[in-house]
């Protein structure tokens, strides 16, 4: 069962291979979630500082009864904390809300401001102040591995270079019809592993007739296939829903997409994310992905 397995990131920590996002569930509804999807099984919860829900997850965690070490947790520092001091004090402000003693991966949420996304400023410095908070926080034991989302090759880089840790994940927008190959390709050139949020195109994947047609042959859902896409590209899927009954149909993976499908999916063109396209996480009016081709 999918759920039961794991990848091992660059420095031994192991990751449950499927992980429930939490981006957009509110805080006083996030923990009811929560408690329900760790008694189907999982064990890998996604949250964030900017989704506003890490009391909630906390918790849900606390409420599921399961054991710390059973249960692995992501944050992420807030894409607008770029010095050393701050991002310092929101870690221990995210050890606090979430109420643990230890987060299993923390990682930037993004390498520019929400409202400077892709708009081509320089945040190498602010980047690397970030990184060697979270770094000191690693040594310190208060996260497990640390890691880096939305960054592109250049944005790595610079980690890379002049960082004291290589990043062990970075979390990128990954679905079909919007795979960044060459990304990945990097990304698993340097031991980093690439987990894919909104697995299911923030949902817009449901009502595309060819992945219906397709997903009908293997007997499943369109989310079933996009995320068994993700999962034999490699990747890590964080597929997000408050739903129980597509809890359990996201984690029901038993099959296994043909070479020739594979094909066909990975020559997909993007998605038309319609109403999704809006997030006020950004502080955009558009998803920068629903602007690109990838």
């Amino acid at each position: 069962m999918i759920l039961d397995e794991q990848y091992t990131l660059a420095n031994g920590v192991t990751i449950p291979k499927l992980g429930l996002g939490t981006w957009r569930i509110d805080d006083d509804a996030v923990a009811a979630v929560v408690r329900e999807a760790a008694a189907i099984g999982y064990r890998h919860i996604d949250t964030a500082q900017a989704y506003g829900n890490e009391r909630g997850v906390g918790e849900g965690l606390r409420a599921s009864g399961l054991a710390r070490d059973a249960l692995f947790v992501t944050t992420k520092l807030v894409a607008e904390s770029k010095t050393r001091a701050d991002a310092a004090r929101r870690i221990d402000e995210s050890l606090r809300l979430i109420g643990l003693d230890h987060i299993d991966l923390m990682l930037i949420h993004s390498p520019q401001p929400w409202a400077e996304f892709r708009a081509g400023g320089d945040y190498d410095a602010g980047n690397l102040e970030a990184w060697r908070a979270l770094e000191d926080a690693l040594a310190a034991g208060k996260v497990r591995a640390i890691g880096v989302s939305n960054f592109e090759r250049a944005d790595l880089d610079n980690l890379l270079a002049h960082g004291s840790v290589a990043p062990a994940v970075n979390q990128v927008l990954a679905h079909v019809g919007a795979t960044p190959f060459d990304l990945i390709d990097y990304c698993r050139s340097k031991g980093v592993l690439v987990q894919a949020y909104s697995p299911v195109a923030h949902g817009a994947a449901l009502d595309d007739a060819a992945l219906g047609a397709m997903a009908a042959r293997y007997g499943v859902g369109v989310a079933q296939l996009c995320i068994r896409y993700c999962l034999q590209l490699g990747l890590q899927p964080l597929p997000k829903t408050a739903t129980p009954a597509h809890l359990r149909s996201n984690a029901e993976l038993d099959f296994v997409i043909s070479e020739a499908d594979m094909a066909v999916l990975q020559q997909a063109r993007r998605t038309d994310y319609g109403a999704a396209s809006a997030f006020p996480v950004f502080g955009k009016t558009r998803h920068p992905a629903a602007e690109a081709r990838t």
